[in-house]
């Protein structure tokens, strides 16, 4: 597989595909109440990083890296079928990783559900471990919340 992995523009027409496919995916899952996603729109906001992989031009995937001061967020893990069980997720999880060190965060959080059993354990896989509800998510049996330390933490506060 001939990946790269770059940041884009989330309205861009393959960035609005993947989000949309991502919504898709949640929604297979849990009821809309459950699924607390960002919209392209809310993506493209100052602060925001959306990564997308691609397979020989292809968008395959994409991750969203979400600036909030004293961490980052990961939002909008999503790989396509047709790529998963190929590396991509975790290759997504390290470039989000990466650019987040790069602007000086060295905490990631996420806010994800206990039903997503694949990126789930990918996440325990990579160093995530449990927390507390973190950014106003609410703290209902369905979510998971889960931080990594990625590094020395240069900004503490907003």
């Amino acid at each position: 597989m001939a990946m790269n992995i770059r940041t884009e523009p989330p309205l861009s027409a393959d960035g609005r595909r993947l989000v949309e496919r991502s919504e898709a995916a949640l929604l297979a899952v849990y009821p809309p109440e459950e699924c607390f996603s960002f919209t392209a729109e809310e993506l493209a906001e100052k602060g925001t990083q959306f990564l997308v992989a691609r397979n020989d031009g292809e968008a395959i995937g994409c991750i969203a890296l979400v600036d909030q001061g004293a961490y980052g967020e990961i939002k909008r893990l999503y790989v396509a079928e047709t790529a998963r069980g190929s590396g991509v997720a975790r290759a997504l999880i390290e470039a989000a990783e990466a650019a987040a060190r790069d602007i000086g965060l060295g905490l990631l959080k996420l806010e994800t559900g206990h039903a997503l059993h694949e990126a789930v354990s990918l996440y325990r896989a990579m160093g995530y471990r449990e927390t507390e509800a973190f950014g106003g998510y609410p703290d209902i049996t369905s979510n998971l919340f889960m931080e990594k330390e990625i590094g020395v933490r240069v900004r503490l506060s907003g």
